[in-house]
């Protein structure tokens, strides 16, 4: 790997020769600026705005414009006059541990790689120092014309440092987080959870850049001439429902895409959207009064089906008294008969 810079680690009265390598790559696709009618490039030459000609990099030189406008010429000769004790070291100021670093003040990366045999051992004594300790190395250093804070810290049997900003180069989160005021309940979490626990971990080998390699095959289809590949639509939304129910059907899609779980219909799948506000309708009222008529008018024919059975028992019941009735006046008669034929064959 080339290195972009030479100088030293300064560790205490030790000093250790180094060279500085990008311990990172971009792989971002990049497009050139071209004409849309003809397809020529744009480029973009450097101008003397005085002479109104290009000038080549050898007439190119670095000013400071100040407040009023005006340029004052600054060459390398007089930065390099500057007294800056890290122009070409790496000053190990102090050594913290790691979680005292705020993540947001993480830079560009580097590895440190001895400058030749003599750094070996002063490089190795470092690195197993920095191992034991478990704590990581903060220093000083100058690159491109500022000096810049960094964290030494081992990885692998390399030293890395990472290019650190400065405190005050980091903003406060002000007016990030919401204003509402919103509560979440134990049963919210607790789905959090659940959902955080079915996700698990991830391989970050097994990550990869999908829209770079979709840019790659749109190129490489149409450099030969062929329609580009299609891209799959986007899953349609659900039922909308409020944040537990979401929450849910989010639990329930990671498991079923672990097999842990048989998948289910798309229409129980959920989406996050606000539900609207419950508004006072007009059309309450007379909700509630259809809903008294319909019962009561489904009573009314049970209570007339009771009525007319309870008639009917009662008409049965009378004629089944007057039966009785009946019968008994006539076996009185019949025996009031028997007896005045018996008296009169007596006399």
């Amino acid at each position: 790997m080339r290195s972009i810079w030479n100088g030293a680690i300064s560790f205490g009265l030790v000093s250790i020769p180094i060279k500085l390598v990008n311990a990172t790559e971009n792989h971002t696709v990049s497009f050139r600026q071209i004409h849309t009618e003809d397809g020529g490039r744009i480029r973009y030459r450097k101008v003397c705005e005085l002479e109104d000609r290009e000038v080549s990099s050898a007439e190119i030189g670095k000013g400071w414009e100040d407040a009023d406008g005006s340029i004052i010429p600054i060459t390398e000769e007089d930065l390099s006059h500057l007294p800056i004790p890290t122009a070409k070291t790496i000053e190990i100021v102090a050594f913290v541990p790691a979680e005292r670093i705020d993540p947001l003040q993480m830079d560009a990366a580097y590895y440190l790689q001895a400058g030749g045999a003599p750094a070996a051992k002063p490089y190795t004594l470092l690195r197993e120092a920095l191992k034991r300790s478990n704590k990581v190395a903060i220093a000083k250093y100058a690159l491109r014309g500022r000096e810049r804070l960094g964290m030494l810290r081992v990885v692998g049997d390399a030293i890395a440092m990472h290019g650190l900003l400065w405190p005050d180069e980091v903003r406060a989160p002000e007016g990030v987080a919401p204003d509402a005021s919103v509560t979440v309940r134990d049963k919210e979490l607790d789905l959090a959870d659940a959902l955080m626990d079915t996700l698990g971990e991830v391989d970050l080998d097994d990550l990869h850049d999908e829209y770079r390699e979709a840019v790659e095959e749109l190129v490489a289809a149409k450099a030969a001439g062929e329609e580009p590949p299609e891209v799959p639509a986007p899953p349609s939304g659900g039922k909308v429902l409020d944040l537990m129910a979401a929450l849910e059907s989010s639990v329930r899609a990671a498991k079923e895409s672990r097999g842990e779980e048989p998948a289910k219909d798309k229409d129980e799948e959920a989406e996050v959207r606000s539900l609207p506000r419950r508004k006072q309708s007009s059309r309450a009222t007379p909700k509630q009064t259809d809903t008294k008529k319909s019962t009561s008018a489904g009573t009314q024919p049970r209570k007339a089906a009771a009525k007319s059975t309870s008639a009917t028992k009662r008409t049965t019941a009378k004629k089944t008294a007057a039966k009785k009735t009946t019968a008994k006046q006539a076996t009185a008669k019949k025996t009031t008969a028997k007896k005045t034929t018996a008296r009169k064959r007596t006399a």
